[in-house]
């Protein structure tokens, strides 16, 4: 069974969009959880600030995922945060002063997949990359990349070889649906090259299902790459045990060749996910700056005045049951050389390059 609801989590968007379509969410939430999908019965639809406030924090204390792992991490007690923000609520505060303090509130956990939508604003965590290095250059990525009629476009991915002979590969995001024919065409016209950068940086996700296709064609045997688990009620500690995640190779062409994943802050969310898969296989050395993290599946719900709270509901690990929540840290650190940026090159590229290169040279 459990089988069967991850493939359906995985047939969902449930990375990029800030906020899930309420019927899709909401039944899937149902389906998976066996809770309500909208405000329960047991609380009040009274449209107040105080009302309000009390229901968004009652929804995040029963449905969100990881309370125990950021009270260990960061120190955020749930009930204290709850007795310090009901101090700023009042009758007579506006919208936006309520949407404010709301924002404060659930800003305390640090995860980028809470968000309350309201017609006027979003709110959102975003200092999983704002307080760190950008370690990104778009003009200079488009450099490597060349001119429109230089590189190819396989579905949501770019793709040139360099002229040493190695496979750059761009992958933006993965809510660019990456077809089997896309990749297999793909990987026949790479063939040829010494290795293969895949360059996932400023990947703020998308679908884990495209995420999971890629990967697919880096391994020859089924590997595990993770495990998950979820709320099965609605204390701080009521969860499924984990279940395995595994990558199964894909039965068409596949890489076997060296492979650089390059990474920083910025990767996030399914991109998070497939950096966890890919550091799983021998041939993949994931290179960068420690990703962004974000490894609770969203969900959202809604409060008595129409705002939506979406929450992180199912929880991810690695291989070594590790939470990589907060980011997993490459097997290379490098960043951008503000020396090599003035004329006009991409140190991380370059390392990357190097790297693949010293591997084939030692064959």
């Amino acid at each position: 069974m459990f089988k069967y609801l991850y493939n359906l989590f995985h047939s969902f968007r449930v990375t990029t969009p800030p906020l899930w379509g309420r019927l899709g969410g909401g039944l899937l939430f149902f389906s998976f959880f066996i809770l309500a999908s909208c405000v329960d019965s047991e609380y009040s639809s009274v449209d107040t600030p105080q009302n309000n406030f009390e229901v968004l924090w009652k929804l995040m204390d029963e449905h969100y995922c990881f309370f125990d792992y950021k009270k260990e991490t960061i120190g955020v007690d749930w009930y204290e945060v709850r007795a310090r923000y009901s101090k700023k609520i009042n009758p007579e505060m506006s919208k936006t002063q309520l949407f404010e303090v709301m924002c404060q509130m659930v800003g305390e956990l640090r995860d980028g997949h809470v968000n309350i939508g309201a017609t006027f604003d979003l709110a959102r965590n975003w200092s999983y990359f704002e307080d760190y290095p950008r370690n990104f250059n778009t003009e200079l990525v488009e450099d490597y990349l060349g001119n429109s009629n230089e590189y190819s476009i396989a579905g949501g991915l770019k793709y040139r070889i360099l002229d040493d002979n190695v496979a750059y590969v761009r992958c933006a995001s993965f809510d660019n649906t990456i077809g089997d024919g896309n990749l297999s065409l793909m990987l026949d016209a790479l063939r040829h090259c010494h290795g293969m950068i895949i360059d996932i940086r400023n990947n703020g996700g998308g679908l884990l299902t495209d995420a999971e296709d890629l990967a697919e064609r880096f391994t020859n045997e089924p590997t595990l790459v993770g495990y998950m688990y979820h709320k099965t009620g609605r204390g701080h500690n009521d969860f499924s045990s984990p279940e395995p995640v595994y990558i199964y190779p894909d039965p068409s062409i596949r890489w076997q060749k060296p492979v650089v994943v390059l990474t920083n802050r910025k990767v996030f969310s399914a991109a998070n996910d497939f950096v966890k898969a890919m550091r799983e296989f021998p041939l993949v050395t994931i290179m960068g700056d420690t990703t962004g993290g974000g490894s609770g599946m969203p969900f959202t719900l809604e409060m008595p005045n129409g705002w939506s709270v979406r929450y992180s509901a199912v929880v991810s690990l690695d291989a070594s049951k590790n939470h990589i929540e907060f980011g997993i840290e490459p097997d290379i650190v490098c960043s951008l050389d503000s020396a090599q940026l003035l004329l006009h090159r991409d140190s991380m590229i370059e390392t990357a390059r190097k790297f693949i290169l010293d591997k084939a040279n030692a064959q």
